[in-house]
Parts: structure tokens; sequence; C-alpha cells
């Protein structure tokens, strides 16, 4: 079945940031409309994973990457809040420093354990399964 011109099997591949605190919490952002995300988004076509999490870093909070892994650390797929399949690569990033400049996409930044993310409102539906998969690896570990 096609929508609107795309494929049944074509996913909207978003690029997201695992910034790590010394607690083993994740950095997420809080966006205008006070929900929250994982830093990142669209992998534009022709891009590198390494080049999309950079430049949707700094389109969004005006911050610089010093590192951002070669392969992705999780990946998944899940139905976002519009109901259109996505899928998620997350890659482990380090930041230069946490002081951003505010945007539509980053009004504040907090770091969050899984436990936190699952029991708050305001969580888009793929920080939610990314705080799941996260807190069962960290659990079997």
């Amino acid at each position: 079945m096609e929508k609107q011109g795309m494929p049944e099997c074509f996913y909207r591949v978003s690029v997201k940031a695992l910034v790590l605190d010394a607690s083993r919490r994740f950095l997420l952002v809080q966006e205008d409309n006070d929900w929250w995300e994982l830093p990142g988004g669209g992998l534009d076509f022709g891009e590198s994973p390494r080049e999309g999490i950079r430049r949707e870093i700094w389109e969004e909070m005006r911050l610089k990457t010093t590192y951002v892994a070669g392969t992705p650390s999780y990946f998944f797929t899940v139905k976002n809040h519009k109901g259109v399949f996505i899928a998620n690569a997350v890659y482990e990033t380090k930041l230069a420093h946490l002081d951003f400049v505010p945007s539509p996409e980053c009004v504040n930044v907090r770091f969050f354990s899984p436990q936190e993310v699952l029991a708050a409102a305001n969580m888009y539906p793929n920080v939610r399964v990314f705080a799941s998969i996260f807190d069962k690896e960290a659990r079997s570990d």
C-alpha cells in the first residue's frame, strides 16, 4: 500500500545523538511544544549519518560535536506521533559543551534516565521506545 506516492517499505530515517552523562543518563531536547526528543533529525539525501548529526545539532542548538561514532549503537523503527513509521539510527555523540542557543527545536536540554522517560508525559514515541531498549540493555549488563 502506497501513501502519498511513497512505497509501503519507505521509512523516514532520523539520525539521533546519544549523549551520555557520568550516570549514563541520556540527553534529550525539549521543543517549543513542550515535547522531549533525542537530539538529531532527518537524514538528508546524500548525507552521511555523521554529517547529519553534526548538521542537526548545529541547526537545532548551535552546538559543536567533538565525536560521532562511525556506526549506530541502536537502530529501531517506530510509529511516530503522526502515525507514520520512522527509523531511528542512534549514534554515540560527544559535544564540546551544553551552552546551547535556543530555537523552536530546542528550548531546553536535560539528561534523563530510562525510568524518568517512561514515567513522564510529553515524550515522543521514539524516545519511549529508545528508553525501553536502553533500559533493557542496561539491565542485562
